[in-house]
């Protein structure tokens, strides 16, 4: 049978989405020919709005639609915790173990993929330290998550702020997305000093 190429591109697309192989992207393609143009009109308009409205927050980088998010306006700065990505900061306030506000690095150390301290939003993170008393760096415990939890702790150190680490409650190699809010709740409380 011949491919059906608004099909095949559709499914395409899919697929270049994270964690969507090419089976499922076949069947994402397969479920839009079942919506409503009502329904078309609405996924469209979703994708849209979040690429026009979405940004990264001008204090911490997490997502948001203003120019602060919700967490940067109402929350304390005297705890930072920092994390690689905006969906590692849904993953801790799932656990409700965490008041304080966020740093959000948009990525790990990686010499393997040429990602240096350059590269990471660390510069707007020391501009945060007059304010804050704890440093908690909630990297994935996998290797490079642990190479910038010890350059973000020596970095920090000098201006007198405690630097802390999550505790290993989270298995070395996984990621905090994927935990339950239970152990990142138990890892949170149970971080050590760097």
């Amino acid at each position: 049978m011949k491919e059906i190429k608004s099909i095949a591109a559709l499914a395409n697309r899919f697929s270049a989405l994270p964690g969507v192989g090419k089976k499922t992207a076949l069947r994402y393609a397969y479920a839009v020919i079942d919506l409503s143009e009502q329904e078309v009109d609405a996924f469209c308009a979703a994708l849209k709005d979040v690429k026009n409205n979405v940004r990264f927050c001008s204090v911490c980088g997490n997502f948001t639609e203003g120019d602060v998010c919700d967490i940067c306006a109402s929350r304390s700065c005297k705890q930072i915790c920092v994390v690689a990505y905006p969906k590692d900061v849904l993953a801790i306030e799932k656990s409700g173990a965490f008041g304080g506000v966020y740093h959000v690095l948009h990525g790990t150390l990686s010499p393997m993929d040429d990602r240096t301290p350059d590269d990471l939003n660390i510069k707007s993170l020391i501009r945060r330290l007059s304010d804050a008393e704890e440093v908690i760096v909630a990297t994935n415990p996998d290797v490079e998550g642990e190479a910038t939890a010890i350059y973000l702790a020596r970095l920090i150190k000098p201006f007198g702020v405690k630097v802390s680490r999550i505790a290993q409650g989270i298995s070395m190699g996984s990621e905090l997305e994927y935990a339950d809010a239970v152990t990142l709740g138990q890892a949170l409380g149970r971080r050590t000093e760097l």
